[in-house]
């Protein structure tokens, strides 16, 4: 029950984000993003024991200059990314905070409830909301709203943070998989955050793509998820950003 009313409480803060829609999305905006009840069983088991370890990992670590924000793409560098994670990374005082399984709604909880506090990393990098395609197929505008309320409260809790805001990964085998097409419609709306200053959007999809269109399975096997070949392609793709980014 404590799970289920946490976020539930994330719930109503997207809720406040999507106020600026036309009165006839709100209502669908709102309930794209309510947590379901399998999200609290499934919370109760790892989430929740994830943030805890998190939050005590982050005091163990102390500095953090780059942070990393998804779901179960960025929990990927402590799977099949990690080699490339000690590559690139570690150095530089990264620290990772993606969730797999992770929607719009429970990063803002996350970072509600002290997964940024007491830090100041330099770069924040964030990827999120494949998974409000995949889980619900939400409408682009309502996921991008989300995302953008995402940026809103980073910045608002780290204002010196500059955000690196990335386009979400293409899925699916060809460019008509209905799922890729809505990541692809809410890139259209979410690179419109950009201001260049503060926030910055890079789009680096046609990386894993073939001249097709086509992803191929040797890069995200299960056509979602790079296995890491598909992670050392990711790095070396944002490398320059970051650095520049990041004052290298």
């Amino acid at each position: 029950m404590k799970i289920r009313r946490l976020l539930c409480l994330s719930f109503i803060t997207l809720a406040l984000h999507v106020c600026g829609l036309q009165a006839e999305d709100k209502a669908a905006a709102i309930k794209a993003v309510e947590p379901e009840v399998q999200t609290a069983k499934w919370a109760v088991k790892w989430w929740q024991p994830r943030h805890e370890q998190k939050l005590a990992d982050k005091k163990e670590q102390g500095r953090v200059d780059l942070l990393m924000i998804g779901d179960s793409i960025t929990h990927g560098w402590e799977g099949a990314g990690k080699p490339v994670w000690e590559k690139y990374y570690a150095k530089r005082h990264a620290f990772n905070i993606g969730f797999s399984g992770d929607r719009t709604e429970q990063v803002l909880w996350r970072i509600d409830h002290g997964e940024v506090d007491d830090i100041t990393p330099r770069l924040a990098v964030i990827m999120i909301g494949t998974n409000n395609t995949g889980h619900r197929q939400d409408a682009p505008e309502h996921t991008a709203a989300g995302i953008q309320a995402i940026v809103d409260r980073l910045h608002k809790k780290l204002p010196k943070t500059k955000v690196l805001l990335l386009g979400i990964f293409p899925r699916g085998a060809t460019p008509s998989d209905k799922l890729r097409k809505i990541n692809d419609a809410i890139n259209q709306r979410i690179s419109k955050l950009a201001d260049d200053k503060q926030v910055f959007y890079l789009d680096i999809n046609e990386t894993f793509l073939g001249d097709d269109g086509n992803l191929p399975k040797s890069i995200m096997p299960d056509l979602l998820h790079p296995n890491r070949k598909g992670y050392e392609m990711w790095a070396e793709a944002m490398e320059g950003k970051i650095a520049q980014l990041m004052g290298e």
